[in-house]
């Protein structure tokens, strides 16, 4: 008799599914039967493991920013300086490579566009945002204090940095052939470092 299939990865199957099915179609076109079809499963087993197409989407927003995490932390698994550690998080956000994935970029741009339409979205959404803003102040903080920095305007700082890099993926999802290869990672660290060079010592 074969093994019943583990709920917990059936619900990750169906919201890859959902990942990869809205990074081509969008989130309105990602019908259940195009998302079923994506997954391998019948559209009724969808609806077993979750009740609405709603519900999928808000699983996906924490699904993206816990592998966001994870890719920073296989990053920055040997870094050891506060610098290095920024450096890792900007090149695990923005620089192509190892588990670079263009469809959760592109499904994520459709997530901010359905956080302003939808309020249990943008709850989750923005959940995700500030834990990101916090990460980024923490090693911006870090980074700053070990050069000897100026704090002052941190928190600006950080939320520059992050509106800069959700820019990026919007244009790396919607006009990818006109952007420069590579620019995002390159270019954020050049600015931050632009930044820091200009700050006064403490």
């Amino acid at each position: 008799m074969s093994r019943r299939p583990n709920t917990e990865q059936r619900r990750a199957e169906i919201v890859q599914a959902l990942l990869a099915t809205m990074a081509e179609h969008g989130y309105e076109k990602a019908t259940i039967q195009l998302i079923a079809q994506q997954a391998g499963l019948a559209p009724g087993l969808l609806h077993y493991h979750f009740k609405t197409k709603a519900d999928m989407l808000l699983e996906l927003v924490k699904t993206l920013a816990t592998l966001s995490r994870q890719r920073y932390l296989a990053f920055a698994e040997n870094a050891v300086t506060p610098e290095q550690k920024l450096h890792a998080y900007i090149n695990a956000r923005l620089a192509k490579g190892q588990g670079s994935d263009p469809k959760a970029v592109a499904a994520w741009v459709v997530i901010g566009a359905e956080a302003v339409r939808q309020p249990e979205v943008r709850a989750v959404y923005q959940q995700a945002v500030e834990a990101e803003l916090r990460l980024v102040e923490e090693l911006l903080t870090a980074c700053l204090q070990a050069k000897g920095r100026q704090l002052r305007g941190v928190a600006q700082l950080a939320a520059g940095l992050l509106a800069y890099m959700e820019g990026s993926f919007q244009l790396a999802s919607a006009a990818p052939e006109a952007m420069p290869v590579g620019y995002a990672a390159e270019t954020a660290i050049q600015l931050l470092q632009s930044y820091m060079d200009a700050e006064m010592h403490v």
